[in-house]
């Protein structure tokens, strides 16, 4: 990607000391200190211009997010975009939000073991050629970086356009041993989800017509744990609508009633 920045682009990042990171390790492992509190951690790799960071932040005021990519012209728009977020809801800054200067491939410089709880990965670059495939965020190489930083409710939340960035990544998942849940092959086909921010990529996808794939991966201990009961809970439930449809459907084929409870 080639962009063209304004002039004194740098010392406008420079000049922002309380959104904009620009040393990728000079927080790792004090992101609390960042923020000023000890609010769970979402992290967006590649943000783009920052719509999805930003909106997020505003939504969730709960909740720290850090926004992340390694072009300066890229996190000025964000900056923009950010504050403007934040000035419409009274506030000069964003308080928690941080725009951070790095190359992902270095991640693991940037964050210690279990200092996230959720990863976005939002239309990542496809790298459609073969030979290329490492470089793709979804490859097992990333994932495993991926699953060290993440703590015991740490999820990926994973969004694309490219079919065969989805098939390859539904593999690299399943390769890793990570279990998978809501998995769309046309996530707004019923209409947009309003209960999802929308990224500028996805706004433009889904004007043209085309499906947006996503996944969530379930990863840390408590979040499976959550996971799996909540699933269980659903299926019992479900299960019990069956019988009693079914006694009432068909009366005579029911047990006796019985004093048990």
């Amino acid at each position: 990607m080639r962009l063209r920045g304004r002039k004194g682009i740098r010392e406008s990042l420079e000049s922002q000391p309380e959104l904009v990171v620009l040393e990728a390790g000079s927080y790792k492992g004090r992101w609390h200190e960042f923020f000023g509190n000890d609010h769970p951690i979402y992290i967006e790799l590649g943000m783009g211009k920052g719509r999805f960071i930003s909106q997020m932040s505003g939504l969730y005021p709960q909740y720290n997010f850090i926004g992340v990519d390694m072009y300066d012209e890229l996190l000025r728009r964000a900056s923009e975009k950010a504050r403007a977020v934040w000035e419409a809801k009274g506030e000069e800054s964003p308080p928690n939000l941080a725009l951070l200067r790095a190359n992902i491939e270095e991640i693991e410089t940037m964050f210690e073991p279990g200092e996230l709880q959720r990863i976005y990965l939002n239309f990542s670059d496809p790298w459609p050629k073969s030979k290329h495939a490492r470089r793709r965020l979804t490859h097992p190489r990333f994932l495993a970086k991926y699953v060290e930083l993440l703590n015991e409710h740490g999820e990926i939340h994973f969004k694309t356009d490219s079919r065969s960035l989805f098939e390859f990544s539904l593999n690299s998942f399943a390769e890793s041993e990570l279990l998978m849940r809501n998995i769309s092959l046309d996530l707004h086909k019923d209409g947009i989800r309003e209960d999802l921010v929308l990224t500028e990529y996805e706004s433009k996808f889904i004007d043209k017509g085309q499906p947006i794939y996503r996944l969530e991966a379930v990863i840390g201990v408590s979040a499976l744990q959550d996971y799996r009961q909540a699933r269980d809970a659903a299926q019992t439930k479900a299960g019990q609508n069956d019988t009693t449809s079914a006694a009432v459907v068909e009366p005579s084929a029911a047990p006796a009633a019985t004093s048990e409870g």
